[in-house]
């Protein structure tokens, strides 16, 4: 597994900020508190989470467009994006947030492979700080935490199991597998392709399990990180 790095309190102005590196992927994940919710939402006291993805110009080797110069969204960062936002909610009551949205805006500074699961895991804390931030300003009673979320890529490269695909590791891969897990064991989201050959039932069960040691890697990487600033 890369080494895991994550920076709290990187920017100013969001009440949540982190910049989490895993290896040479680096994405800032930020989270912003807004005192409304979707229409769907209206009147029924419950809040959102949600989120946004995108990758910087000189993220990758060849410099990639910003959307705005093609009049419309990347298809890519759009699917990411609610996966990002389907894992968050995975975490948080969102009838004990209130009538808010907390968006966590994931912008990749650096890819190297696995830049949907560093924005899970680094959105995580960056939701975190600013639930603590609503807490300080008596906006909430109560956290609406009920759990953390992280999430790690695995594939089967050169017929050997791998954990924490880069980029290298990623574009030759046999099988390549995005899994989210909660800290209470149990998955919320499993994304797995056969690049090549079919894989079996054997095979994703090492899959999952090196997932499971993965992800309480990143858990661990987490709790320390909420501990160490405060």
């Amino acid at each position: 597994m890369r080494q895991v790095e994550i920076i709290r309190k990187f920017t100013k102005h969001a009440p949540g900020s982190v910049l989490m590196k895993q290896g040479d992927t680096w994405v800032l994940c930020t989270a912003s508190v807004e005192e409304k919710v979707p229409p769907f939402l209206k009147g029924t006291g419950r809040g959102w989470v949600t989120a946004e993805y995108a990758m910087l110009p000189s993220s990758t080797l060849t410099r990639k467009d910003r959307d705005i110069k093609k009049l419309r969204q990347d298809g890519r960062g759009v699917e990411i994006g609610r996966l990002i936002g389907r894992a968050l909610r995975a975490s948080i009551d969102l009838g004990r947030l209130g009538e808010r949205t907390i968006t966590i805006d994931c912008d990749v500074l650096q890819a190297d492979g696995g830049t949907r699961c560093a924005s899970i895991t680094g959105g995580m804390v960056a939701l975190e700080d600013a639930i603590a931030a609503l807490l300080a300003e008596g906006r909430l009673e109560a956290s609406p935490i009920v759990r953390r979320v992280a999430a790690i890529s695995v594939g089967i490269c050169g017929g050997v199991p791998t954990l924490d695909l880069d980029y290298a590791h990623d574009s030759t891969a046999d099988v390549d597998l995005n899994v989210v897990m909660t800290s209470d064991g149990r998955f919320v989201e499993l994304q797995g392709t056969a690049e090549h050959e079919p894989f079996d039932d054997t095979q994703l069960d090492t899959l999952r399990a090196l997932a499971k040691e993965g992800c309480a890697a990143l858990f661990r990487a987490q709790e320390t990180a909420l501990r160490g600033q405060a």
